[in-house]
């Protein structure tokens, strides 16, 4: 696909207008170039757009209309958001380079630097960072947890969100978290200690409890999230096939604007009542197709924790579907 370098001087020279336009740290221009993967560099009025042809002239688009609006109001994320839905950026995004054209995803954590074992990891890695909602589906072992929250912790360190937030259904104990001692985040720290472990390990014990402390790493049952709108926020949903179809759609319609949204499971491990559908099974039917949102299926290859653990998975796939 044809990359293309375009000049764009935005006029009148107003330096107020242009911090208001740019963002604190250049986060509006960030939230532009991560959305159409374009490069935008700028000195003063002066603007260097790189990209695919349709993606750079979306973005000259983009940028002298939210120029235009600067002058009167301040531009926020929702604005951005917005502008760029206007400008019909979905078939643009569709047709960025994903697969062997992208450069592979690298992320920086504390004990060095994480990238994506085998094909599918790396799709994974890479649909994360160019999609709001993703889904990640398949057999324990595979990664899909740990690399979202890998995601999770770089989109916070590079200031792309303002918190985390952590949400697993409570199913397994089979008891209300009401009988459990502690305030929230005890209450629900069996059900997330994956993702506190994750954490740990890329962030350190301390720093964790000192981000959970301040709100800025959040827990929560999956059942508190009604009536919730979570902006600028990294939001992880664990083990989702133990959803049923009214929480997941619940869950999906409190994304907001500047968010990314990642929903990890395995929908042979479902602990639901057999009366009741997993909400998992149900969303990839229903969502399948929808532009904007990227699915990644995991498999037995992708396994990579012990060996025996691909060879269990392995033979209980078998098993299933001689069964079926």
């Amino acid at each position: 696909m044809s990359r293309e370098t375009l000049e764009l001087t935005l006029e009148p020279v107003d330096n107020q207008r242009l911090a208001n336009l740019c963002g604190q740290f250049n986060a509006h221009l960030q939230q532009i170039e991560r959305r159409l993967n374009v490069d935008i560099a700028n000195r003063g009025n002066q603007f260097t757009i790189t990209g695919l042809v349709k993606a750079v002239k979306a973005t000259e688009a983009i940028l002298q209309m939210l120029f235009s609006d600067a002058a009167n109001e301040e531009i926020t994320p929702e604005q951005i958001h917005l502008s760029m839905q206007q400008a019909n950026i979905e078939d643009i995004v569709q047709e960025s380079p994903q697969d062997d054209e992208l450069a592979e995803v690298l992320i920086k954590i504390k004990r060095g630097v994480l990238k994506g074992r085998g094909a599918n990891q790396r799709e994974y890695l890479k649909k994360i960072m160019l999609h709001d909602i993703n889904f990640g589906v398949g057999p324990a072992g595979t990664g899909k947890t740990y690399l979202a929250v890998a995601c999770a912790v770089e989109a916070l360190q590079s200031e792309q969100v303002r918190r985390i937030v952590l949400v697993r259904p409570a199913v397994e104990a089979g008891e209300k978290l009401g009988f459990l001692p502690g305030d929230m985040a005890q209450k629900v720290d069996p059900y997330l200690r994956p993702l506190f472990d994750a954490l740990y390990e890329m962030l350190g014990f301390e720093r964790v409890e000192k981000l959970i402390e301040r709100k800025v790493i959040e827990v929560a049952p999956l059942a508190f999230m009604r009536g919730r709108t979570l902006n600028d926020s990294f939001i992880i949903l664990d083990e989702a096939q133990n959803t049923t179809n009214e929480q997941i759609k619940m869950f999906l319609t409190r994304v907001g604007f500047g968010s990314t949204a990642v929903i990890t499971g395995d929908i042979t491990q479902i602990d639901l009542p057999n009366d009741k559908m997993s909400g998992l099974k149900h969303v990839l039917q229903v969502l399948k197709g929808v532009e904007g949102i990227s699915f990644t299926f995991f498999n037995a290859k992708d396994v990579v924790r012990h060996p025996l653990v691909q060879r269990i998975v392995v033979a209980y796939e078998n098993y299933e579907r001689k069964q079926g």
